[in-house]
């Protein structure tokens, strides 16, 4: 069985590659049981364990398990770590363990892409980061695969960590900049993305423009949330999958102050994957896409892994 660290991991996956890989998987027939989600509790220390199964109709099936820890940024941790195994799917042979944390960074912030490539203005250039973690880190390059970027800027609760990654991605050749007034960034871009793990509102409804995109993929449990109802209010709004509705903290507050029904939510990735919604309707429009996640673009990022280090 193959072991594949960080490094390798990372550089088998290059968002000109994934973006397209995670389409495909949307497009394709893979089975995703719902996933499994335990509370943690260890001495003084809670957490959020997941295990998320998926398996495909040909070839592979994977396995990835989650363990989500917020308190470790008090010990200069980060707050998720997580393992994947690939599978032979005919058969059950183990080929090959990969570096879940790399997996699951990646595969989000391509995910959140991709939905962007379907609900963002197509000359939408300005893009606000709020988070500073390592999904955040890849959402300018992610989303420099789907819409020619000019100006990302970044937000973060810890102005020390948010300045670190502007000044990352600086020395990536990003044209990044730090902002200190959360409202003054979210008005200044085209498009917000959210990566962190908050359980208060960050971003206002009152805050968005018209022709906007929000972008929320850091919550993913009922407890979690990164905007306020406000922002389903006016808004057309599209999940990941049938199972958002369900768990996200944001979609669940605004179904219980009654800005926002699960009728109204406009399609699923899979929906606009497949062709069944055409995504953005008018530029004036104003789209909010709220994802928890999906074993199926783990298992499309640890094939796309596996088959490129094989093949090298």
């Amino acid at each position: 069985m193959i072991v594949l660290d960080s490094t390798t991991t990372n550089e088998l996956l290059p968002f000109d590659q994934l973006v397209p890989a995670l389409r495909q998987a949307f497009q394709a027939e893979i089975t995703v049981p719902l996933r499994h989600n335990h509370s943690i509790e260890c001495g003084m220390e809670k957490g959020i364990t997941l295990i998320m199964p998926a398996w495909d109709q040909h070839q592979y099936m994977g396995i990835k398990t989650v363990n989500i820890f917020p308190n470790n940024r008090e010990k200069n941790l980060p707050g998720l770590h997580s393992t994947y195994l690939l599978f032979d799917g005919t058969t059950g042979q183990p080929l090959a363990t990969i570096d879940g944390d790399a997996i699951t960074s990646r595969r989000t912030a391509a995910a959140s892409a991709l939905a962007a490539s379907y609900l963002a203005r197509k000359d939408a250039s300005r893009l606000l980061v709020v988070g500073s973690g390592q999904v955040a880190a890849y959402l300018p390059a992610a989303y420099g695969t789907v819409r020619d970027l000019t100006e990302v800027l970044v937000w973060n609760y810890n102005p020390a960590s948010g300045h670190a990654l502007v000044e990352q991605l600086q020395q990536q050749g990003v044209n990044a900049r730090w902002v200190d007034d959360l409202e003054h960034g979210v008005r200044a871009v085209d498009m917000i993305s959210c990566a962190t793990l908050s359980e208060q509102p960050l971003i206002r409804g009152s805050w968005l423009q018209p022709g906007q995109h929000l972008d929320l993929i850091g919550s993913f449990t009922p407890t979690m949330i990164e905007s306020d109802p406000d922002c389903f209010k006016h808004t057309s709004v599209f999940v990941d999958t049938d199972e958002a509705p369900m768990k996200a903290g944001d979609l669940l507050e605004a179904f219980k102050v009654g800005v926002l029904q699960a009728d109204a939510i406009q399609a699923t990735l899979f929906d606009l994957c497949l062709g069944h919604h055409c995504g953005r309707r008018a530029n004036e429009e104003v789209t909010v896409f709220k994802a928890v996640g999906n074993a199926l673009e783990d298992l499309a990022a640890a094939v796309l892994v596996y088959e490129s280090h094989t093949r090298s």
